[in-house]
């Protein structure tokens, strides 16, 4: 931090103490590298954790969200937006470096991909290259041994990550019971007033990004500010007054809260850690298959909807700050999730699969101009919507992408958005390559004339187990454990996935030793149930997508 300082006295920018540590940064790094040829447009990079699609913009019937779906209105939205590997440490790297997870060689949460796999260059570290001033609030990259418990600072941040100081209170005896005793739950609405330091993560999130933004619309750099809420990842901890947008009367199952009978049992997610959580446990619920009771289902779905509402009102805040500031007419806004979640679909919980529900996220990019008209004077943008007293009107139509794409794609994408030159394409082997894409921009796909575009796209995901039966560990194999490899692929129109050796000492699979297949065909099988792996009917299908897999 000296050198920053004296940075700062060396050029005449004044104290440390006068400026304040934002803009002391600001002036050095303006006094750096050129201006980005995007000129002063500036990124609000917002993610979710564990948040699948159900909000409203993306037609959930239940989920109010109105502060998402505000911005959802002002912004391009990608309909089959999937994650590369549904688990927050593999995902959020991939795509914070463009790299698919075979490439990062992270599948768990035990190792740092500079020096696991390859010191790659990510989409922070980049533009903090290209004079952007980069921050980060919340759970951005995952904390601990996968971002070198730094969050990956100095390389990919200006200044050190914040973390809310509440996070460490995330699986503490919390959580009231009916007998008034506390307990580490999995459904833990609560009064915020109770908790630990009185607050909750997420709210002191979003207030740290509120004062970010205070202190960073005058330093003459664009800013690139990453908040990651930690919402609605279990425990399902929120303030239990959003229980009452969701009356449970009005809270009903899966559509398909049975394990499919075709479903190989390599595939399926045992959902060890719901089952660890206090309240689960009192269920005395048989593994792997016992199902949750209904009723206890309900709950849980209630929960999570609750959840989702409370991660929204502080989306609300945030942006409702960025207009207050003034940014809201120079700021990309990009909103995302780490990966989906079940909620009793196949008889499954969390993520650890390949479906849809785990894989598939929510996408969208408000930029000024673009994706919306810059406001008349005094016409608000990003007004705070209270879902309790305020009566939303109607929004303008959703501009909704169908194409499938990746979260790979958010770094090149954003180059194109601001102009900055994009990253080569990765060659077939790229451990040793520091700067490379695996994914591809989606900057043409803007134009409103490709929004119902249905031209053959993929997605591919992949996801590891222990063995060919569902084991204590399946949903979370250390690396040293997997041998088996499910390799993924979403078109249009299926779903195919391939599970193959693997061999953790070499990172290497076996393409030609399959162990099980999966073939749904969205179309009439939305929920994907119906596997047709091994119908006659579907062999082209099948022979077509393994080649897919191999290339």
């Amino acid at each position: 931090m000296s050198g920053v300082i004296s940075c700062a006295m060396k050029l005449g920018c004044g104290s440390a103490a006068a400026l304040g540590l934002l803009a002391v940064l600001a002036c050095c790094i303006g006094h750096g590298e050129a201006h980005p040829q995007g000129g002063n447009m500036n990124v609000l990079f917002i993610i979710a954790d564990d948040l699948r699609t159900s909000l409203g913009c993306y037609g959930d019937p239940i989920v109010k969200s109105p502060n998402i779906d505000q911005l959802a209105s002002k912004s391009i939205v990608f309909k089959n937006a999937f994650a590369q590997q549904a688990l927050c440490g593999p995902s959020r790297t991939s795509f914070l470096t463009s790299r698919r997870p075979d490439t990062t060689r992270l599948y768990d949460h035990n190792s740092y991909w500079r020096t696991h796999a390859g010191n790659y260059t990510t989409l922070p570290q980049y533009l903090k290259m290209n004079s952007f001033l980069t921050l980060s609030v919340g759970k951005v990259f995952h904390p601990g041994i996968v971002s070198n418990y730094t969050d990956d600072y100095p390389y990919s941040w200006s200044i050190p990550p914040f973390h809310p100081s509440t996070q460490k209170y995330k699986n503490a005896k919390v959580c009231k019971g009916p007998d008034g005793k506390r307990y580490a739950n999995l459904v833990c609405p609560v009064d915020v007033k109770e908790m630990p330091e009185h607050t909750l993560p997420d709210i002191q999130s979003t207030d740290e990004a509120i004062r970010l933004l205070k202190n960073i619309k005058n330093t003459g750099n664009p800013f690139f500010l990453a908040v990651g809420y930690h919402k609605p990842h279990i425990p399902l901890k929120y303030p239990q007054e959003f229980l009452k947008l969701y009356p449970r009367e009005e809270i009903h199952l899966a559509p398909d809260p049975k394990v499919p009978s075709k479903l190989p049992p390599v595939a399926y997610n045992p959902w060890t850690d719901v089952r660890s959580r206090d309240d689960v446990r009192a269920l005395n619920i048989s593994f792997p298959y016992g199902p949750i009771p209904d009723d206890f289902q309900v709950l849980i779905r209630q929960s999570y909807f609750a959840a989702v509402s409370y991660m929204d009102t502080q989306v609300g805040r945030l942006l409702n700050a960025l207009e207050e500031q003034g940014l809201a007419n120079n700021t990309i806004v990009v909103f995302t999730s780490d990966h989906g979640w079940s909620l009793g679909e196949h008889g499954e919980w969390a993520k650890y699969s390949n479906f849809d529900v785990a894989t598939r996220v929510p996408l969208m990019f408000y930029v000024p101009g673009l994706t919306a008209a810059l406001p008349l004077p005094k016409q608000r943008i990003f007004p705070f919507i209270n879902p309790f007293t305020d009566k939303v009107g109607n929004l303008p139509r959703v501009s909704m992408v169908e194409a499938s794409v990746e979260l790979v794609d958010l770094f090149p994408t954003l180059c194109q958005l601001l102009k900055l030159p994009i990253p080569p394409m990765c060659p077939s082997s790229s451990f040793h390559v520091e700067l490379c894409t695996e994914g591809g921009g989606m900057a043409s796909l803007f134009n409103s004339n490709t929004t119902s575009n249905r031209d053959e796209s993929f997605a591919f995901t992949q996801y590891p187990r222990p063995a060919d039966k569902p084991q204590l560990n399946s949903d979370l194999p250390l690396l040293r454990d997997i041998r088996i490899m499910g390799y993924s692929i979403r078109s249009n129109d299926y779903r195919y996935t391939q599970w193959v050796s693997y061999n953790p000492s070499t990172f290497s699979a076996n393409l030609s030793d399959v162990h099980a297949g999966e073939l749904y065909f969205y179309k009439t099988d939305p929920g994907q149930d119906d596997n047709l792996y091994n119908n006659m009917e579907f062999a082209g299908m099948v022979r077509k997508f393994s080649a897919l897999i191999k290339t």
